[in-house]
């Protein structure tokens, strides 16, 4: 039996009100469609029509069914002509969220590229600087650079790692002192990504390190932290690719070189029903290439 085309009868039948005018919408003949609808009759196990010799009118079972068998077929045909035109090119609507920082640095121009490649696909972009679900949210995907749950009907996509450093000003050391091991920051001001707390761990000869240290300043934005680093104001742990710049110009020094901090990754959590689009799929190697390319040149 083929389901779709006892579908496709039974709207048709539904919609002109007779067998005859049916037939000659699906370019068959009447006895064909009475066919049809009979079998998908059978198969629901309901009468979906009561027939006379004038008309063909909808049962109420018909009726509550018509809504259901409408959007089915419209699905169907619209998910078919998505893979026709995916053939040639990519196109809809991508719902994504991401960092501020990540987006202004990196991912503005990266995203950008991307529109100017796929030019029927449409971008709705929003900058959430915390761990959020998607799929609660609306959203086709979200990324984030710091540690984030795991949510259900989410998948997680790594996409590239980049290194922390723990970094403050000369003026700040001048006046502070430089901590020669993660205990001594028990003694100075920290400047804390919110999403991380106010925990900093490190890995040692010994094993791991966790030190708890006074905030001086707590903020959801990277940007912010190195600002109040560079003014003197504590010891921030920041990505290098957003340090990297003051690094090399020596308006910020490293700290601890011998303690390595744990390695992050950026994610993509994808709406489990979204991944398998085209443009998502596409989108997310797009995003793997242009960090893999810019990070390294931000970083130093």
């Amino acid at each position: 039996m083929d389901t779709v085309a006892n579908l496709r009868a039974f709207l048709a039948v539904a919609r002109y009100g007779g067998f005859s005018e049916a037939a000659r919408q699906l370019n068959v003949v009447p006895s064909v469609a009475a066919k049809r609808v009979s079998q998908l009759e059978h198969a629901i196990g309901t009468k979906l029509f009561e027939r006379s010799t004038r008309k063909v009118v909808l049962t109420e079972s018909g009726e509550q069914f018509q809504g259901r068998a409408r959007s089915l077929i419209a699905d169907l045909d619209e998910t078919l002509a998505g893979l026709k035109r995916a053939e040639d090119r990519l196109e809809g609507r991508i719902l994504m969220m991401v960092p501020t920082t990540l987006n202004a640095l990196v991912l503005s121009d990266a995203l950008n590229g991307f529109l100017r490649k796929h030019e029927h696909i449409t971008l709705e972009l929003a900058l959430v600087d915390r761990s959020v679900n998607p799929a609660e949210e609306g959203f086709d995907l979200a990324i984030s650079g710091h540690a984030a749950s795991s949510y259900e009907g989410v998948i997680d996509v790594p996409l590239h790692p980049f290194e922390q450093v723990l970094c403050a000003s000369p003026d700040y050391l001048a006046r502070r002192g430089s901590p020669l091991h993660p205990h001594d920051l028990a003694d100075h001001d920290g400047l804390f990504f919110k999403p991380l707390g106010t925990v900093w761990r490190f890995e040692g000869e010994q094993g791991q390190l966790s030190v708890d240290v006074r905030p001086r300043l707590i903020a959801n934005d990277n940007v912010t932290l190195r600002a109040a680093a560079l003014a003197g104001n504590g010891i921030a742990m920041l990505p290098r690719y957003v340090a990297g710049a003051a690094l090399r110009a020596g308006s910020l020094v490293a700290l601890l070189p011998g303690f390595a901090l744990p390695k992050s990754w950026f994610r993509a959590h994808v709406t489990q029903h979204r991944a398998k689009l085209a443009r998502i799929s596409t989108l997310l190697e797009w995003l793997k290439n242009a960090l893999r390319e810019t990070l390294p040149k931000l970083e130093g």
